[in-house]
């Protein structure tokens, strides 16, 4: 009988034990999601947006892409303060560099486009969540692609295309919709194989980490979509 109510236990703790985790990592998701949205506001309503043209916000651009480098390949050996700090401090600027599509695209295609971004990855974070089906071989085949649109990406800064843009944006939205999917099973595996029992460091690196993974997901499946949904100011 005990044997039994252990068998029957235990999947069900593992399943506890990757919602509570889950949540956690979410939580400081959206915390940081909300840093970017108010830092970006800010710059718009106080007209410091226009001061970030040219020369400042490259420097910026250049400064967030070595502290996500940085807290990516770090965070499993920092502290929990200093990788959320990081983590927060890398949501600020992205607020600051992000602030300048509201000079392109109108506010309520912005906010249509957030909506719409919203409702795709909370589908895709809870089929991550439920499917049984081992999506580690799609991770990569994504990643792949992921560097396949970076690099279009570059050559189309010098080519200037428009269809090559729209391919770059039609492709995007297809791989960070599986990314999403793929970084939530991951979390929920992470969940489910005893981070919980590590201790509040090790929680908190892993939270950090999931978070981040899932904030660029969210952050560039936006501006993909900002493409397609995106109403022009001109």
């Amino acid at each position: 009988m005990d044997m039994r109510s252990q068998t029957i236990g235990f999947p069900q703790a593992r399943r506890d034990a990757a919602s509570i985790f889950l949540a956690k990592v979410f939580y400081w998701m959206a915390v940081g999601l909300a840093l970017t949205a108010a830092v970006a506001w800010f710059a718009v309503t106080s007209g410091l947006v226009f001061r970030l043209l040219g020369a400042p916000l490259i420097v910026l651009f250049i400064a967030e892409i070595a502290l996500v480098w940085y807290l990516s390949a770090r965070v499993g050996q920092m502290s929990p303060g200093a990788a959320t700090a990081c983590f927060l401090g890398y949501a600020g600027l992205n607020g600051l560099t992000l602030s300048v599509i509201f000079l392109a695209y109108t506010a309520t295609s912005i906010a249509a486009t957030f909506i719409i971004t919203a409702g795709m990855f909370g589908a895709m974070s809870l089929y991550g969540f439920v499917t049984k089906r081992d999506l580690s071989g799609m991770g990569s085949f994504l990643f792949m692609g992921l560097i396949g649109i970076i690099l279009a990406s570059v050559v189309n800064l010098f080519l200037h295309s428009d269809s090559l843009g729209w391919t770059i944006s039609f492709l995007g939205v297809l791989i960070f919709v599986g990314l999403t999917a793929y970084d939530v099973q991951k979390i929920k595996e992470m969940g489910e194989q005893g981070i919980l029992e590590q201790g509040e460091v090790m929680i908190q690196r892993g939270a950090i980490s999931g978070a981040l993974s899932l904030y660029l997901d969210f952050i560039n499946l936006f501006l993909m979509l900002l493409r397609f949904v995106g109403v022009s100011r001109d």
